[in-house]
């Protein structure tokens, strides 16, 4: 922890910025996101259908927006995007407490994501320029700060939430209120050096950069390669959590396990991101960690593979245990293969940009990844249901693995070809 503390001061006071605010923004979301389905369907009793949408539009408005927040970074600094992105969801953050109506809870839940599309893509841009030479060693270090917010945000909430969920909401704006701020106050003003044209002139349309990123074919099979690893990585939230529960039942036990499983993915994350980093750095190049990588979070879903050929005790310590030590063995694999891929992953991004638009290439790649979220998501609650319907508990374990060695083998076919390492053009300014 020493040796981290010192790696983050030695990082100028921009970055560490950067780092802190992420983790006050996961640390505001996280808070109060996981009890809001409750609030929908319990104080304000609406029907399950409209519970999905007023998510649904959240998810929507933040994954399909993520290009134009990306763009609009690059057009006008990275600073404003950051700060509007935290003052949007203060107000949507307020409005969802304060507020019972269906058109404006959809329209709180658009701000909050349309918020997230704001601020992503600038403040991984922003970490990139300003970490320089030391962006994959940020990176890592950002990953820390970005799970650390993760895991106290839920335990905040749930403190909170216990009193009225209003308060909840409250509390969450009045920390992006305060961020916003100090972010007004402390954040030099920064933004893409490469934006302007020739003539020394900013770009006045946002088309044209989308069509150059759009036909940028190396970046574009790299986010096609890595959907494989976001769709792994969320199954601690979709999959992982359902096999307990299915093993180990709905009352204690199960909500034990289930917080078990993000206990062990965020610790091992914030404990041994930076050492896992420095170990890939020294011994691979970076097409070769992400293939191990992907790999790894592959072959994270093996333990519950083989747990399928046991026989399912009846009840008592070995159906216990059944249910939760698997699924925590997937939920550590899946924190290292992410741990492995993360920094190098946020990198490659930026040399595949050449330097240029890396807001844009960050928002593009962000929306290729959530709709390949989305599309992994249905696909495995599928083959969830089939297992079930059909008998055959090991079709989700055995799917899953063959995505992973998939994605790796793309991975590693594009850095043998060079595809992932090309001629940087050097940053101006």
């Amino acid at each position: 922890m020493t040796g981290m503390l010192t790696q983050f001061r030695s990082y100028e006071r921009s970055a560490r910025l950067l780092m802190v605010n992420q983790f006050t923004i996961n640390l505001g979301f996280y808070m109060l996101m996981p009890y809001l389905a409750a609030h929908l369907s319990g104080t304000l009793g609406l029907a399950g259908w409209l519970v999905g949408l007023v998510l649904g539009v959240r998810n929507f408005s933040q994954q399909g927006m993520f290009l134009v927040g990306g763009a609009l970074a690059d057009r006008f600094g990275y600073k404003p995007l950051i700060v509007a992105g935290c003052v949007l969801r203060t107000l949507g953050f307020a409005t969802l407490g304060l507020v019972d109506s269906l058109s404006a809870l959809l329209a709180a839940s658009a701000a909050t994501g349309l918020a997230g599309a704001l601020f992503n893509p600038a403040v991984r841009a922003y970490l990139a320029a300003a970490a320089g030479d030391r962006r994959l060693e940020a990176f890592a270090l950002f990953n820390v700060f970005y799970q650390a917010g993760i895991l106290l945000g839920p335990l905040v909430g749930m403190v909170l939430t216990g009193v009225n969920f209003r308060v909840t909401c409250l509390v969450a704006a009045g920390i992006f209120a305060l961020l916003s701020l100090v972010q007004i106050r402390a954040l030099p003003a920064r933004g893409d050096e490469a934006a302007p044209d020739g003539g020394g002139h900013r770009r006045t349309g946002l088309p044209s950069p989308w069509r150059g990123v759009l036909a940028n074919r190396p970046f574009l099979l790299f986010s096609g390669a890595m959907i494989g690893s976001y769709v792994l990585s969320f199954q601690v939230y979709l999959a992982l959590p359902l096999e307990v529960r299915r093993l180990g039942g709905e009352g204690e036990f199960g909500t034990a396990a289930v917080a078990g499983l993000f206990a062990v993915s965020g610790l091992s994350t914030i404990l041994g991101q930076t050492r896992v980093t420095r170990w890939c750095k020294a011994r691979m190049t970076a097409g070769r960690a992400l293939a191990r990588g992907l790999l790894t979070m592959g072959l994270a879903f093996v333990p519950l593979l083989a747990a399928t050929a046991l026989p399912v005790p009846a009840d008592g310590p070995g159906r216990w245990a059944l249910a939760a030590v698997p699924p925590a063995l997937c939920a550590l694999l899946l924190a290292l293969g992410t741990m492995i891929t993360y920094p190098f992953e946020m990198d490659t991004i930026v040399r595949l940009s050449g330097n240029r638009l890396v807001a844009t290439h960050y928002g593009l790649y962000n929306t290729i990844c959530g709709i390949g979220i989305t599309l992994g998501n249905l696909l495995t609650g599928a083959a969830l249901d089939a297992s079930r319907s059909a008998g055959l508990p090991a079709l989700p374990w055995i799917a899953l693995p063959v995505l992973g060695l998939a994605c790796s083998a793309a991975l590693y076919g594009l850095h043998r070809t060079g595809r992932l390492a090309p001629a940087t053009a050097p940053a101006m300014g």
